[in-house]
């Protein structure tokens, strides 16, 4: 039995392909802090300052249309 994670073309281990379907640890934070900025909890820079700290590429074409 195959248990590897290259089926999608994308990577060769589960870290990697989390990272390109943006579901790892980063993008988890990221997506919190955005909904915590959006409901006006913290503040924006937050958002900001945890893109800059993590190097999420915002142009970064979207992996579902890959």
């Amino acid at each position: 039995m195959h248990w590897g994670t290259d089926g999608f073309g994308q990577s060769d281990t589960r870290e990697a392909l989390r990272q390109f379907f943006e579901v790892d640890r980063y993008f988890i934070v990221l997506a919190t802090l955005k909904a915590l900025a959006d409901d006006g909890v913290i503040p924006r820079e937050r958002v900001v300052e945890t893109i800059s700290r993590y190097g999420i590429d915002l142009d970064k074409t979207n992996p579902v249309a890959v």
